[in-house]
């Protein structure tokens, strides 16, 4: 076992090609053998094997700036640079992450959850280096589908502009069809056009028809656009600055290294484009790359996924609702980010290829894409994860909200995600969404009222925000929908001690904590505050004529989310009651299981009873 005994990027200098093979199968095979147990990111780090030995091989970080687009596809380079022994923790409570994180490692120069940030991110890396006299290179790992976001080409048309040298990034194509010159003769292309010879003639013709000026130059720069583009895909990257190299087989170790040495004394940014087999290694990964981009915990013979008998999941429940309402309306259009599969869209875009639109990893188009279509009469259903609607904040305030525009905006993975950590978890968009004039954001307590509140979005006419959590729901039977007045609470139970306003997943927990209390005598009311804006503010001023304790609830930050939004309220109107505020502190939650998470930030059924007998603890 070669693994077995490697210590380090050093080992990695001194090995023949033949053992960097044998350790290319071992890396792989240690891959599946975590991920099965731990669940994770499969198919992407498979196929970057050899480009992860490609890179530790010829360059020599953290000196030499390595930054890895979205970091998913890094499980080789945890184990190839110094968590080899850590592996087995992966995604798990106390373990290493299944991204990149600065404080986990002095090889992860950069972390992130979010696509497209690479370039960026490095090019900051570059100039800084620059201005501080520091040497080393600064290499980029990109995705061909992060290659779609607007950040990446804003980053390589800044980058185009300063031609830094010793910047190198990498396009990983895996997917798309942006590679049809592959094979043997590309590859040797590829090793002729990054070799010192054709680079130093390139760079001296060059300087030289600059010299001449006027029409020599410009019939240089066309001849030689016009040849590259005959053997070539890379044209655009030519014209925003960048040496096109391309495209290399990724998994043909001696080429890729010898492709890689040559780009490192290329002068200006270089764009070297590499392709590689997602999931390569594993025969079900690399059949259905789709699926297995990221996957619960799966038997390793087979690839059959360990399923435990359970409810089915929101995303499910809103993927036949949404169908559903399509077929009652054919206004109802759907968009999506990317997420076709994560946010249970497969059927509606088999059923209705037409009013179905993804839009790639273009999350601010994505929004204003939608506000178009409901500026001329359609009904846009914008499908995200609440952490990815992040990043079209401002399209959702500007383009969307400003002008009064009917986008619903389905939020999945709403709350506390789980293995996948701070990057992923959902626990910002009541807070952000709530600040937002015309915004009515809501959150289903189980199945039947998220279809309820789909069916309520879709039959109003202002932005309205539905957001609900990964992993199974509640196993609620569900019928057909039935509209909720806007604005709307419902009393689930009453009280004298004091009242639980609970929102979302947590209403559930808030019932179940009533009931655990009602056996120590304690009497809670609970409410389903399912809407958070706008509140049932009558409902509410009754409450504050029966109650004097009041305990919110939401799988939210408490900074600015629901519970804020009842102390504003009580505050405006001089009301003065004891109020406590439950849901995610004011920090980053680690990553781990999604109810150990729950539990330990107290606002699963166990943590909320533990708050109340504590607050009527200091009561008396």
């Amino acid at each position: 076992m070669i693994l077995e005994k490697y210590t380090g990027p050093i080992d990695l200098k001194y090995m023949t090609y033949e053992e960097l093979e044998k350790l290319a199968e071992e890396v792989r095979d240690y891959i599946i053998d975590v991920t099965a147990k731990n669940g994770g990111h499969v198919a992407p780090g498979l196929g970057v094997v050899e480009l992860t030995i490609a890179l530790l091989r010829v360059f020599d970080p953290p000196k030499d700036v390595i930054v890895w687009d979205i970091g998913h596809q890094a499980y080789p380079w945890k184990i190839l640079t110094d968590r080899k022994d850590q592996f087995p923790t992966l995604r798990q409570y106390g373990g290493i992450s299944g991204f990149l994180r600065r404080e986990e490692s002095p090889y992860d120069a950069f972390g992130a959850g979010h696509s497209s940030t690479s370039i960026s991110a490095g090019l900051g890396f570059r100039v800084a280096k620059d201005l501080l006299k520091r040497d080393g290179y600064v290499v980029m790992v990109i995705g061909d589908g992060a290659m779609t976001a607007g950040m990446a080409f804003e980053a390589l048309n800044n980058a185009g502009h300063l031609r830094p040298n010793k910047f190198i990034v990498i396009l990983n194509d895996n997917e798309m069809s942006i590679s049809p010159n592959v094979g043997a003769i590309s590859t040797y292309l590829s090793k002729i056009i990054s070799g010192r010879f054709v680079q130093e003639t390139r760079q001296k013709v060059k300087r030289l028809v600059h010299h001449l000026g006027g029409p020599a130059e410009r019939f240089m720069k066309l001849t030689e656009e016009f040849l590259k583009g005959l053997i070539s895909p890379g044209i655009i990257f030519e014209e925003l600055g960048f040496n096109y190299i391309g495209p290399v087989n990724g998994h043909d170790l001696p080429a890729l290294e010898t492709t890689l040495k040559n780009v490192k004394e290329i002068e200006g940014p270089v764009l070297l484009h590499v392709y590689t087999k997602k999931g390569k290694g594993y025969k079900p990964a690399e059949n259905d790359p789709v699926t297995w981009h990221g996957v619960a915990p799966y038997k390793r013979e087979s690839g059959e996924f360990i399923k435990k008998p359970s409810p089915p999941t929101w995303t499910s429940v809103f993927g036949k609702a949404i169908v559903k309402m399509a077929e009652m309306d054919e206004k109802v259009v759907v968009i999506t980010p990317a997420m076709k599969e994560g946010s249970g869209l497969v059927e509606f875009a088999e059923k209705f290829p037409n009013r179905f639109f993804d839009v790639g990893i273009a999350e601010q188009h994505a929004c204003t894409f939608a506000g178009g279509l409901a500026a001329e009469g359609l009904k846009p259903v914008a499908c995200y994860y609440s952490t990815f609607l992040q990043r079209a904040y401002d399209q959702v305030i500007h383009d969307i909200a400003l002008q009064k525009l009917h986008v619903v905006f389905a939020i999945d993975r709403a709350g506390l995600v789980g293995e996948d950590g701070p990057t992923h978890h959902g626990v910002f968009d009541l807070s952000y969404l709530r600040c937002i004039p015309n915004m009515i954001v809501c959150a289903p307590k189980d199945e039947q009222e998220l279809i309820d509140l789909l069916y309520t979005g879709l039959n109003q006419n202002l932005p309205f925000a539905l957001r609900y959590p990964r992993g199974p729901a509640y196993g609620v039977p569900t019928g057909d929908p039935k509209l909720i007045p806007v604005g709307s609470w419902e009393e689930l139970l009453e009280g004298e001690d004091g009242v639980i306003l609970a929102v979302g997943y947590p209403v559930y927990q808030a019932l179940k904590a009533a009931e655990e209390l009602r056996k120590e005598g304690i009497r809670l009311g609970v409410v389903n505050a399912r809407f958070v804006k706008p509140m049932d503010e009558q409902m509410l001023l009754d409450l504050c004529s029966r109650y004097d304790l009041f305990i919110t609830v939401e799988d939210n930050t408490v900074v600015g989310g629901f519970g804020s939004g009842v102390l504003e309220f009580l505050s405006n109107r001089g009301i003065l009651k004891r109020v406590i505020t439950l849901g995610i502190p004011d920090r980053f939650i680690e990553h781990g299981n999604q109810n150990l998470l729950r539990n330990l930030v107290g606002i699963d059924a166990e943590g909320i009873a533990r708050s109340v007998r504590q607050a009527l603890r200091r009561v008396l």
